[in-house]
C-alpha cells in the first residue's frame, strides 16, 4: 500500500491530486492510497513504453517516476490508455473488476487535470468504456447459519470479550455497517435512549442508522462489560474496546468474526466480515417490508444501482412469482385452472435460538 505521507516518489501533478482527494473530496487514506497504487503502475508503464524499457515485473517497478512532467499527461493518447489496459490484462493477469477500477482511477486523474485544475483541456480517458463485468450475486449466509454464528459466541463462556464479541455480530447482522464504521463508532455517537447511532462512511458522510430490540439488548449487556475493559486513568471514547482498553482495531474484529464463524462450522464458506453486511441486506431485502430506496439509505449506498443486486439475491421471489401463473395448477385432462393456493407469509421465520 502506498504511503500517503511522502509522496516524493510521484510525479508532482499526481501528488496534486492526491492532496486533492485528501483534503477537498475527503476521501479515506486507504482510499487515496488505492488511487495512488494505481497511477503509479499507469506511470511507470507509459514512462517503460516511451522510452523503450522492459515492462516486466520487476523492471517495472524499478522505473522513477517522480521525474514525470505535466506535460507527458498532456500528450498522453487514448490509444496508449488502451494499450495499458490490455497489458494488464494480458501480462498482469487482472481481472475484469480490477482493469476497471484502474481505468477509473486514470479517469478521475484525468478529470482532475482537466476540470478542477484546467492545466489542459484533452481528456484522452473521458469516453473509454469500462471492462464488462461479470455480475456477481453477494455471498451471504443464511438465517440458520446467522443463527449457530451467534450462538458459537453466547456459548464461548471462556471468552473474556464474548459479550462485546455478541454486540459486533449483531450490529453487522443486523444494521448492514461496514467493518470501518463499526470501528469508527464512539460513545457520543449512540443516542441516549439506543434508538439510533451515526457512522461515518464512505467519504467521511455521516448516516444514522436505526438500532432494533436485538442492537439495544446486546448493547446494554455489553456496557457494563465495557467498563472492565477500559483502562484506569485512559479516557478511551471508543464503543468497542480491544482487551488493551484502546479502540479495537480493524484486525481484531476480522480474527474475531473468523474464529466464531469456524466454530460455527462455517469456515469452508470463506465467509468475511463484509459477508456480514450483505447478509444483513439480503435478510431485509428478503422479508418483503424493506423497499429498494430504503436499503440504500440504510447501507450508504451512492448509487441506488449498488444496492439493487440485492433484489436477484432470491429465489424465493421468483418462485413464489411461478406459482402464481393461472396455469401453475391446471389438471392435464381439465380445462379449468384450479385456484392458487396462498402463499405463505414471506416475512420470514423467527430467529431461533434466542435466550
Amino acid at each position: 500500500m502506498a504511503n500517503i505521507k511522502d509522496l516524493s516518489d510521484y510525479p508532482k501533478a499526481v501528488q496534486e491530486f492526491a492532496a486533492y482527494k485528501s483534503a477537498i473530496q475527503g476521501c479515506s487514506p486507504k482510499t487515496v492510497a488505492e488511487y495512488l497504487v494505481d497511477l503509479r503502475m499507469f506511470c511507470r508503464y507509459i514512462k517503460a513504453t516511451r522510452e523503450g524499457l522492459s515492462t516486466e515485473l520487476d523492471a517495472l517497478e524499478s522505473v522513477v517516476i517522480a521525474d514525470l512532467p505535466l506535460e507527458i499527461f498532456r500528450d498522453i493518447k487514448t490509444t496508449e490508455i488502451y494499450s495499458y489496459i490490455n497489458y494488464v490484462k494480458l501480462d498482469r493477469e487482472n481481472q475484469s473488476n480490477t482493469r476497471s477500477r484502474k481505468l477509473s482511477s486514470i479517469r478521475s486523474f484525468y478529470k482532475f487535470l482537466t476540470v478542477n485544475r484546467k492545466y489542459f483541456e484533452e481528456n484522452p480517458a473521458k469516453n473509454i468504456e469500462s471492462p464488462k463485468q461479470k455480475k456477481a450475486l453477494p455471498k451471504h449466509l443464511s438465517l440458520e447459519e446467522c443463527v449457530a454464528l451467534l450462538s458459537a459466541v453466547k456459548n464461548d463462556e471462556s471468552s473474556k470479550t464474548r459479550e462485546r464479541d455478541f454486540c459486533i455480530l449483531t450490529l453487522f447482522l443486523n444494521c448492514g455497517m461496514r467493518l470501518s464504521e463499526l470501528v469508527g463508532i464512539s460513545l457520543q455517537d449512540i443516542e441516549q435512549e439506543m434508538r439510533s447511532m451515526r457512522v461515518i462512511g464512505k467519504g467521511s458522510k455521516e448516516r444514522v442508522i436505526y438500532l432494533n430490540d436485538a442492537c439495544r439488548e446486546a448493547l446494554c449487556t455489553y456496557l457494563p462489560v465495557r467498563l472492565q475493559l477500559r483502562k484506569s486513568g485512559m479516557r478511551e471514547e471508543a464503543l468497542f474496546l480491544s482487551s488493551r482498553g484502546s479502540r479495537i482495531s480493524v484486525k481484531t474484529v476480522q480474527w474475531m468474526v473468523k474464529k466464531y464463524l469456524d466454530m460455527a462450522g462455517l469456515s469452508y464458506k470463506n465467509y468475511s466480515t463484509h459477508k456480514l453486511r450483505h447478509t444483513a441486506a439480503t435478510l431485509m431485502y428478503q422479508s418483503g417490508q424493506v423497499d429498494t430506496r430504503i436499503l440504500q439509505e440504510i447501507l450508504g449506498h451512492e448509487q441506488l444501482n449498488t444496492t439493487q443486486i440485492y433484489t436477484h439475491v432470491s429465489n424465493e421471489g421468483m418462485e413464489n412469482a411461478m406459482t402464481q401463473n393461472p396455469l401453475a395448477n391446471l389438471h392435464i385432462d381439465g380445462i379449468q385452472p384450479v385456484p392458487s393456493a396462498k402463499l405463505e407469509d414471506a416475512e420470514g421465520a423467527e430467529q431461533k435460538g434466542k435466550d
